[in-house]
């Protein structure tokens, strides 16, 4: 067994009895792994279904969970609040701190005594402010008090056999779309199924970034020369109109993470 695994699992008994929230992403999945494997049943899971999150997303979450035979709850909250509506660039410090005083609850109510995240140390080097409020709440994030980085977990999950090892980085929806404008109900709908449509047609690693009624559309880098075909552009093109756009493009440098964080930079 890896060193750093042994670490990790030593760091989670000490825990004794803990909640992981849980997304079924790759670093999710492997601390829940890690945690079945130091606790057992004195582990839970809970994904939260908020109108942010991807349907697929969830019925990931439920069966990856299944097949580590750990209790899961789906947690539900409808509606988050206003000002996250209106996507300021704090938001995901506000949507985390209604997301886990929720979790929280639970875990006070059902008698575990920690809430953990999936947290890496990579995630330090980007704009995090959720980050901030798990912190102020207490969340603790086991991968990166042990120095996990992406990488590391992705081939600890390989080795473990983990078949979210290669799962590409998916986030919230609210990160499709430019900060402080207001976002509809039917803008991640749209944003959603034209998703869903590009990785049906095989691409991994995609987003759809929403400018009003144009689509900018993000695939791995690597994946960029598929796109080179008149036929598949004309499908996606007329497909991403039937779901609502006016115009579609492409981004020629493809995908990259938190890409809308650009702006940000530029009021520094």
């Amino acid at each position: 067994m890896d060193n750093k695994y042994k670490q990790l699992l030593n760091y989670l008994r000490k825990k004794e009895k803990i909640i992981i929230a849980f997304s079924g992403g790759v670093d999710s999945t492997f601390l829940l792994k890690a945690a079945k494997d130091a606790l057992g049943s004195n582990v839970k899971a809970i994904t939260v279904k908020s109108p942010y999150i991807s349907d697929w997303e969830i019925k990931e979450a439920v069966e990856f969970a299944k097949n580590l035979d750990v209790e899961h709850e789906i947690l539900e909250i409808t509606h988050i609040d206003p000002s996250i509506e209106k996507n300021p660039d704090n938001r995901c410090y506000l949507c985390k701190k209604i997301i886990f005083n929720n979790i929280i609850d639970r875990a006070e109510k059902e008698g575990y005594k920690y809430v953990c995240d999936g947290t890496n140390f990579d995630d330090t080097k980007d704009h995090r402010p959720g980050m901030i409020a798990l912190r102020e709440l207490n969340v603790i994030s086991p991968l990166l008090e042990c120095g996990y980085t992406k990488d590391e977990i992705r081939n600890q999950s390989k080795i473990l056999n983990l078949y979210t090892w290669d799962k590409p980085a998916y986030a919230c929806l609210m990160t499709r779309l430019p900060y402080n404008v207001e976002v509809s109900k039917e803008d991640l709908i749209k944003i959603e199924k034209s998703e869903k449509f590009l990785m049906d047609l095989g691409f991994k690693a995609v987003r759809v970034r929403h400018h009003g009624n144009l689509a900018r559309i993000e695939v791995d880098p690597l994946m960029r020369e598929k796109l080179f075909s008149i036929e598949l552009l004309d499908k996606i093109g007329k497909k991403l109109k039937e779901i609502g756009y006016t115009y579609v493009t492409f981004d020629v440098l493809g995908y990259s993470m938190g890409s809308f964080n650009i702006e940000l930079q530029k009021d520094v």
